[in-house]
């Protein structure tokens, strides 16, 4: 709310127009100042061996990060179906990663990694791309990261979804997703997405839905395509405002769009969504491969275990990301991929987050 002091006039004198102009239209008198530059450095090579990774980083030079993402060029053929994300997730150093102890992990992080993995195929075309928001705003100054981790997913096929939420009196900005180890090839995040810390939402189960206002939490969903490990781990990571502002006047609008497939062996989806007119502006975005009806039912995985993502990033309408120092990015694309088999019933979501702080 904006508050307009009324002075004693002068002399008797009446207020001036533009005081007047500024009580009769209340709109005029702030501008939002929440934006984001995206910065990348372009593609790293890798992963070039069968069962591992490769972690890159993107960096703010000034600004806070409030989400990032990951591209990857995939090849073609089968073994493309080797190349997956692992994760894409906030660092304090743009190597370190959040894998401890769970909680408040971080202040005013400026350092986004984009982790590539690879399956028991590879080939010379595999590259990831790292994407960092870096955030701007006169009213939020400072951010803080929630990270929430749990032990699994153990089995074939099988759903692993964790959430982190904000502290109390704070704005979700963004957030990410990341699993643990890189050597079970069939081990992978399928979901990152913004969501509530309630029960119309499963307490994260469900995302938050095209238009919803605030999310409180966000949820990283890991899938494991194949055999068994005691030791895999999922990770949510949930990029918040900072303590003690006063957020009462800022809003974050979530934009969520869902398309079929893909469904066919060895195939690629793109599903892109972005802020509309009055949203505010793009500050990040999440990406998901499932059985779809995300915003309605609790999450479930895509119809076939080799189903993975290959990209969650800033873009422009088309789907295809946009370059670095970019300030008026708009949109968000998520591409997907499914394995070696064929995948029916499988749907690919993209959430774009976009922020007014109401300066």
């Amino acid at each position: 709310m904006r508050k307009f002091l009324l002075r004693r006039p002068v002399a008797g004198k009446a207020l001036t127009v533009a005081a007047l102009l500024a009580l009769a239209v209340p709109g005029t008198a702030y501008a939002n100042t929440a934006g984001a530059t995206v910065k990348t450095p372009g593609a790293t090579s890798g992963p070039a061996a069968a069962f591992s990774e490769i972690s890159t980083d993107a960096a703010c030079a000034s600004g806070l990060v409030s989400g990032g993402g990951i591209n990857q060029a995939i090849g073609t053929g089968s073994s493309s179906n080797g190349n997956k994300i692992n994760g894409t997730s906030p660092s304090p150093d743009g190597s370190t990663e959040y894998t401890g102890s769970t909680g408040v992990v971080g202040t005013d992080v400026t350092h986004w990694l984009g982790i590539g993995g690879s399956g028991g195929a590879v080939n010379a075309s595999f590259s990831s791309t790292p994407y960092a928001m870096c955030f701007s705003s006169s009213l939020i100054s400072h951010t803080q990261v929630v990270m929430n981790k749990l032990a699994g997913p153990t089995t074939s096929s099988t759903v692993g979804l964790v959430t982190a939420t904000c502290p109390a009196n704070t704005r979700l900005l963004g957030g990410g997703a990341r699993i643990t180890p890189a050597v079970i090839g069939s081990l992978k995040p399928i979901a990152s997405f913004p969501t509530f810390n309630n029960s119309a939402h499963g307490y994260g189960q469900k995302a938050a839905a095209d238009g919803e206002t605030n999310p409180d939490s966000w949820s990283g969903v890991g899938w494991n395509g194949g055999g068994g490990n005691t030791d895999n781990t999922t990770y949510a990571y949930a990029i918040c405002s900072g303590n003690n502002i006063n957020i009462s006047g800022a809003t974050v609008k979530v934009r969520h769009s869902e398309v079929s497939g893909p469904t066919a062996a060895t195939a690629g989806q793109t599903v892109t969504v972005g802020c509309a007119g009055g949203d505010g502006k793009l500050i990040g975005g999440g990406a998901a491969i499932s059985g779809g009806g995300v915003t309605t039912t609790n999450f479930t995985g895509p119809g076939s275990p080799g189903d993975h993502l290959n990209g969650s990033y800033p873009s422009d309408s088309g789907g295809n990301p946009v370059a670095d120092g970019t300030t008026t990015a708009s949109y968000w694309s998520a591409t997907t991929h499914t394995g070696g088999g064929s995948s029916p019933g499988t749907y690919s979501d993209a959430w774009a987050l976009c922020a007014d702080d109401g300066v």
